[in-house]
């Protein structure tokens, strides 16, 4: 198996077979970054083309400081985010009054989800409330930096978490209702 420095210089050397291993190393990983900020797979997979095609353009700025794969998923979560901004029409809403907590136990439903189920669910999220969730629960991001990347208010960032949790909630006390009915 080749190396990441050796991956890097056939990258920037233009070897067109160390490009395909290098794409072949990260592209299932980032592709299933991308799977989660948008509703199709095809749209997904237009943003990892996208993004790699800006990881290979930037490859020789990468300084060795932290990871690679790292490098790579800022980059890819980026493209993402741009590709949102400027294709998608989505809608932050602000009332943190309608965003009430609700408890469900749904610990037994989660257990028993698949990845690509897991996976839809998140999909299936509108728009805004994905995007945050994913930035804050997913990449680790805080509210301020949600709020900065995405130019809304920390208070609307944190609406967004809470609402985006209940909407999950209720689609898996959905999910879950739906199988005990199933098994009796």
């Amino acid at each position: 198996m080749i190396s990441e420095a050796e991956l890097i210089k056939g990258c920037l050397e233009g070897k067109k077979d160390i490009q395909k291993q290098f794409y072949h190393r990260y592209a299932s990983t980032m592709l299933g970054v991308c799977c989660r900020y948008f509703d199709t797979r095809e749209e997904a997979e237009d943003a990892l083309q996208e993004g790699f095609i800006k990881v290979f353009t930037n490859l020789g700025s990468f300084r060795n400081e932290g990871s690679l794969e790292g490098w790579i998923r800022r980059i890819i979560i980026n493209t993402s985010l741009n590709l949102i901004r400027n294709h998608l029409k989505y809608q932050f809403h602000t009332s943190i009054e309608e965003a009430e907590s609700q408890v469900i136990d749904d610990s037994d439903i989660v257990g028993e989800m698949s990845r690509e189920e897991m996976l839809k669910l998140l999909q299936d999220l509108p728009p805004g409330y994905r995007l945050v969730f994913n930035f804050y629960e997913i990449e680790g991001y805080s509210h301020k930096e949600i709020a900065d990347m995405l130019a809304i208010s920390v208070s609307t960032s944190k609406t967004q978490l809470l609402k985006a949790r209940k909407w999950l909630q209720k689609r898996l006390f959905l999910l879950n209702q739906e199988k005990l009915s199933a098994s009796t």
